[in-house]
């Protein structure tokens, strides 16, 4: 925080320092625009705004915004009105300050012997759209931003066509790394699958304001997928790029452009948004025995609403009317139809009343044992045979914790040690080197997170990608305002009346 706070204007003195021929315009020693802090005092002095404006601009990433603001201030003070002048001021000040200071043609005037300038309705349009633009940029970064819900990862406590506010300040709002993006989308530009939406220009490190809470175990979060730095244009998120290496290879995942498309990176703001439920904190050990989860060795509580896949006796089908009472999907009762081996998603509720059905020959739960386990789960290594349903125990990394690192866990950090915090982590002749120098011992930079579906048969989640950092946190999932069904027309029942307004839990 300090390193933010001090840092930032220092840096904006170098916007300052160019404006020195404007502060002699305006009376005031050019020197002065060479000392931190005491520069922005005295520029908001010349331009006449009120103190206040200070504060803003010891925030980071809203003071870019303010110091924007202040050029065009600055501009106005030159009886610069027009939005192309304006434009110079805020895009080129390095040019345009040094100009309106030592141009013989160009005239400061105070703020109270100004004349004041009827603004065209174009002007008045385009000023209007640029504050809303600043001012609900700033509000999804800060304090609330709207998310829908893409899966049926979190079904049943969450559908399929939610609309949803997350909370930024339950947590703490993070600092984008790459503040130069293009308004209102996330990491690629409207009408393309591989042209990014933001500037790599400005990249800032990682930090996170205070919250006013902390994550817990069973809060619904959404996070940066950890899986999505690197990314195949063709798959997106449906197929992680290192699962699709470690299914075909990388050579032909990098060179088979028809099936893959282009392999593109992400810094951790850009990458997919996922919603899942946090089922390990920092320090927790969590184990899943026959699908039941233990945290530090404690039964966690299945959500209500969650489900399971389980195989229907059912020759004759499911009756519609009870699909649509109890809002089995078309698409899982369809594939359900097609292939019976691989279950129906239901909750244990909806599943005990489907067995009392006198069509139904019978409902049992699926489970995957540990003779079934598979390696397309997290760590990817035989040395851990486990399956969805029979998981760990494994432990979640704590910052400022050590472990003792060797061969047989390292797949549990490698990816930890050599992505997320980036050292250089290499093997060679069975010894463990970080940055060049031999370790049997590692100490966690950061905390980090287990976060799994509700719909845990049907959730790509920490099971198949492993630890959440706390870098890549977004938010809290609060409140739903809006549910569409996704399957429906207007005219068919497409709102869902009985799920709007409510609360997550």
């Amino acid at each position: 925080m300090l390193a933010l706070i001090f840092l930032l204007p220092i840096s904006f003195t170098l916007v300052a320092l160019f404006a020195w021929p404007v502060f002699e315009k305006a009376g005031v020693p050019g020197w002065k625009t060479i000392v931190p802090f005491y520069n922005l005092y005295l520029w908001l002095k010349i331009i006449d705004k009120p103190m206040w404006w200070y504060i803003f601009l010891i925030i980071p990433f809203i003071n870019v915004f303010m110091i924007m603001l202040m050029l065009v201030e600055t501009a106005k003070c030159f009886e610069k009105h027009a939005m192309w002048e304006q434009g110079l001021a805020v895009m080129l000040p390095f040019i345009y300050m040094p100009y309106l200071g030592l141009s013989p043609n160009e005239k400061f005037v105070p703020a109270d012997k100004r004349v004041k300038v009827k603004k065209t309705w174009t002007r008045e349009w385009a000023d209007a759209i640029i504050f809303a633009v600043i001012a609900a940029t700033i509000i999804r970064t800060f304090l609330v931003e709207a998310y829908t819900i893409p899966t049926s990862s979190m079904e049943k406590s969450l559908l399929r066509g939610d609309f949803l506010f997350v909370s930024k300040i339950a947590y703490g709002p993070k600092v984008p790394n790459t503040p130069l993006s293009f308004p209102f989308v996330h990491h690629t530009m409207p009408l393309s699958t591989d042209r990014k939406s933001f500037l790599e220009w400005i990249k800032l490190g990682y930090y996170r304001f205070p919250g006013i809470s902390k994550i817990k175990n069973n809060d619904v979060v959404v996070f940066n997928y950890p899986e999505g730095d690197t990314v195949s244009t063709v798959f997106q998120s449906n197929a992680s790029y290192y699962s699709l290496v470690r299914r075909f290879g990388r050579q032909a995942v990098w060179n088979n452009k028809r099936r893959f498309g282009n392999i593109i990176y992400r810094p951790v703001d850009k990458r997919e948004n996922y919603i899942k439920r946090c089922i390990g904190t920092p320090g927790d050990t969590i184990q899943i025995v026959n699908q039941a989860v233990y945290v530090n060795g404690e039964l966690l509580p299945f959500p209500p609403n969650g489900q399971f896949r389980y195989y229907v006796d059912a020759p004759k089908g499911i009756n519609e009317r009870f699909r649509i009472e109890e809002d089995i999907s078309d698409e899982d009762y369809n594939s359900w139809k097609n292939d019976p081996g691989q279950g129906l998603p239901l909750t244990a509720e909806v599943a005990e009343e489907l067995s009392k059905r006198p069509s139904i020959g019978g409902v049992q739960v699926m489970v995957d044992k540990l003779e079934n386990w598979e390696t397309i789960l997290f760590p990817f290594s035989e040395n851990y045979p486990w399956s969805r349903d029979n998981y760990g125990p494994i432990y979640i990394p704590k910052k400022g914790v050590t472990v003792d690192l060797n061969l047989d866990n390292l797949p549990l950090y490698e990816r930890l040690i050599d992505v997320y915090e980036d050292h250089d982590l290499k093997v060679k002749d069975g010894v463990i080197y970080i940055d060049g120098e031999a370790a049997d011992k590692y100490i966690f930079a950061m905390d980090y997170y287990w976060m799994m579906g509700d719909n845990r048969h049907n959730s790509a989640d920490s099971r198949f990608w492993g630890f959440v950092p706390e870098d890549h946190v977004v938010g809290k999932a609060s409140f739903v305002w809006l549910s569409l069904d996704p399957e429906k027309t207007l005219f068919t029942g497409k709102i869902r009346w009985n799920k709007l307004f409510r609360v997550i839990h």
